[in-house]
């Protein structure tokens, strides 16, 4: 029977078998030590000239696989290796066999060293895999998903599976479409998340679902992002008509993920709720990070009769940056690149330093407004404020993304706390500045507060923009974790949700055909929510780039180096699909 390298240590005395891959070999003078590795760790094997298998260790390297049949002996104090749980035994092998040979690895399988470049890792991305802190990062995973089945089966969800050929969708991300062999000119879609099917479940009777459902879509990626799929916690529960019922029934679950599983301290043990508004207003974000302070501080009242013309105009704010007055010239010119990037015309600033503000702007500003900015900012000895003069959604953004750079260059980002909170009473629809008109600002399938007449009261752009759905997103550490919502069940709202927008009836029923004669058939209320499990694990894994915790990834531009994918097609294939390419 085999035994694992980490249990080699119970058996001292007695003959063990062990299987595994060659991490290193040394020969100190014609004596050979072997450390063999396994998923559970390393041990020694020991192998004397007088061992009938010799000659087969002298030839062993670097990852061969291998198995050992030996006798199990405590070293000496001075020979023990303090840095393996397995350092104080090792194996003095009497029978020896080659399962399998090796190439030199192009990259390491260890984890001490310089790594290889991302590309090249995931060119050789099973390679890559034997690295211990990924198998350990493999092994976190499962328990994550095992973790989260088991509360939701406990909390009497049914886990159900939903179509992956789905259809198109008008909304979010960019689809991966799938022609159709047999329906030619037609196309499946693979679904950026199950939103109908669940929907369609409600109708169905299922009273309480869920699954970790993948999802796709076109996105761009980027650290927190994964490219094409991703893994989502997707929950829906009938008659429910209000989204603090889903997010009581959702939030032991999280909190027990960041302080059972991960070992982490809340910040809050009650989530905290932030509107929308509040959030863009306070934080310059809707997803914002509240493990540290930094508000942002409205000034434009106090500033409306400012001499400094860059103060004329619809808003302007601050943020008080605690100990801001020791930055560098050199420094502060990088936040001022921050700000540019963002779409500010420069950044204008307040230093307190030595009891004197000091600023290339203060002489445009009265003692009486010194006097009310120091007040409201709360700034004091040693603080600089840092001001945001434009329409206020630009302000919100480029103070938003200062405040991000400040708390990083600060290091205010406690790893080791996790601040949670829900974001309620998003808007409805949003103004598309590509396209100069008002769009969806999430899904068409949320419910707007106020129900159908919200729809029929809007005439105007600035009435459709101040819909708000009955939409809430949960947030930690900066980061969105996840959306919900209490969905729509009503046709006319349906229609005249999408009728805002200028498009028919006709367009709604052959796009949501389905969902629509489905409420047609005593459609319970329902709500849910569904949370990107990848995003999560990646800051309960203290991870900085998702495509670490994820075993087979696509790398920055979207590419399986390691399985050549995209690929172009075969002629035949095309032709069957009734495809041609331009490019």
């Amino acid at each position: 029977m085999r035994t694992l390298a980490i249990d080699s240590i119970k058996h001292i005395g007695g003959e063990i078998s062990l299987t595994g891959w060659v991490n290193s070999r040394r020969d100190h003078g014609g004596i050979i030590f072997i450390d063999l590795r396994d998923h559970s760790g390393i041990v020694q094997l020991v192998f004397n000239p007088e061992s009938p298998d010799f000659a087969v260790a002298e030839g062993l390297r670097d990852e061969f696989v291998i198995s050992a049949v030996g006798t199990v002996r405590e070293r000496g104090v001075e020979l023990e290796n303090t840095n393996i749980p397995t350092g104080t035994i090792e194996v003095v092998v009497s029978k020896l066999a080659v399962l399998n040979k090796s190439e030199t690895p192009v990259v390491t399988t260890h984890d001490d060293g310089e790594l290889a470049g991302e590309d090249l890792r995931l060119k050789y991305r099973y390679l890559d895999l034997r690295r211990p802190s990924i198998q350990q990062v493999l092994r976190r995973r499962a328990e994550f998903n095992k973790l989260i089945r088991q509360y939701m089966e406990e909390a009497e969800f049914m886990e159900v599976a939903t179509p992956i050929l789905a259809n198109s969708s008008p909304e979010g991300a960019r689809d991966f479409l799938i022609p159709s062999r047999v329906h030619a000119g037609k196309f499946y879609a693979l679904p950026q998340a199950p939103q109908q099917f669940k929907q369609l479940l409600m109708v169905g009777g299922v009273p309480r679902y869920y699954q970790i459902a993948p999802c796709f879509r076109d996105e761009d990626p980027r650290a927190d992002r994964l490219y094409g799929e991703f893994y989502q916690l997707d929950m829906e529960m009938a008659f429910v008509d209000d989204g603090e019922t889903v997010r009581q029934t959702i939030e032991p679950l999280f909190k027990s993920l960041v302080k059972d599983f991960a070992g982490k301290k809340l910040l809050f043990e009650d989530i905290p709720h932030i509107t929308h508004r509040e959030a863009m207003e306070k934080y310059g974000s809707d997803k914002p990070d509240l493990r540290y302070g930094m508000e942002l501080i409205d000034l434009t009242e106090t500033l409306k009769n400012s001499q400094f013309k860059v103060f004329q105009t619809e808003c302007v704010k601050v943020i008080c940056v605690k100990g801001g007055a020791g930055l560098s010239r050199s420094q502060i010119d990088g936040f001022t690149e921050t700000a540019r990037r963002e779409g500010a015309g420069g950044l204008a600033y307040l230093t307190y330093q030595d009891g004197e503000i000091k600023s290339p702007i203060a002489k445009f500003l009265s003692e009486t407004e010194l006097s009310e900015i120091a007040k409201l900012t709360g700034a004091s000895d040693g603080d600089a404020v840092f001001f945001g003069a434009d329409g206020r959604a630009k302000v919100n953004k480029v103070l938003g993304k200062l405040r991000t750079e400040f708390a990083n260059f600060y290091k205010l980002k406690d790893p080791n706390v996790v601040a949670m909170a829900w974001v309620v009473d998003f808007p409805f629809y949003e103004w598309d500045e590509t396209a100069k008109r008002v769009d969806f600002g999430h899904n068409p399938f949320s419910m707007p507060k106020g129900g159908v007449d919200a729809l029929l009261n809007a005439k105007t752009d600035a009435e459709k923009l101040a819909i708000v759905a009955d939409q809430y997103d949960l947030v930690m550490n900066g980061y969105e974790m996840g959306s919900g919502a209490v969905r729509n069940h009503n046709p006319e709202v349906m229609y005249q949700v999408f009728g805002l927008l200028g498009y028919d009836r006709d367009y709604v029923e052959e796009k949501f055909g389905a969902m629509l004669s489905a409420f047609k058939f005593g459609a319970p209320p329902h709500a849910g929510c569904a949370m990107g499990l990848d995003r999560i694990f990646m800051i309960l894994n203290d991870t900085e780039n998702i495509r670490d915790i994820v075993a087979f990834p696509k790398n920055g531009s979207g590419v399986d180096v390691m399985m050549n994918s995209p690929a172009a097609a075969e002629p035949e294939q095309l032709k069957e699909l009734s495809i041609k390419t331009t490019a």
